[in-house]
């Protein structure tokens, strides 16, 4: 009996670490904790606190879009950052980390200018683009960047 490949996924509801097999990615898994989904297509909100784990622990490649409230860029990049996040919810987790609420990633991340996109992948930085792009321009960027990956 052969069996799939798994991932560690970390649950954007508890933190929890799960391992899924990666042929059950579509079936809608659930937190083995809390039963939340897994894959919900929803931008999870990081922290000083949590970043770490989901960089670390997931076993997808991971997103963060650095930001801070008074960023007029950033709000309006907002929209477009969630809604590639439903379209892409077994591909990528999509994270986003306030920057003036959380310094110390910010800090150890080099995070210069705002909006800044880092893709992170088995805990190392692959990439990293400054500003907002348009949708479809950024859905190109992040298709390249999944492609060598």
């Amino acid at each position: 009996m052969s069996t799939s490949p798994s991932l560690q996924l970390i649950c954007p509801h508890c933190a929890a670490i799960n391992r899924v097999p990666e042929s059950r990615l579509t079936d809608a898994p659930v937190c083995g904790k809390c039963k939340a989904l897994l894959l919900d297509g929803k931008v999870v909100n990081a922290s000083d606190a949590n970043f770490n784990r989901y960089i670390q622990q997931s076993g997808l490649p991971v997103l963060v879009d650095f930001w801070a409230p008074w960023c007029g860029p950033c709000r309006s990049f907002a929209p477009v950052y969630s809604e590639l996040a439903a379209e892409m919810p077994t591909h990528v987790s999509f994270l986003k980390l306030d920057t003036e609420a959380n310094q110390n990633t910010a800090a150890q991340r080099q995070i210069r200018s705002i909006p800044t996109l880092i893709l992170f992948h088995d805990g190392r930085e692959v990439a990293r683009l400054s500003g907002a792009l348009p949708k479809e321009q950024f859905k190109n960027w992040l298709n390249q960047q999944l492609a060598t990956l």
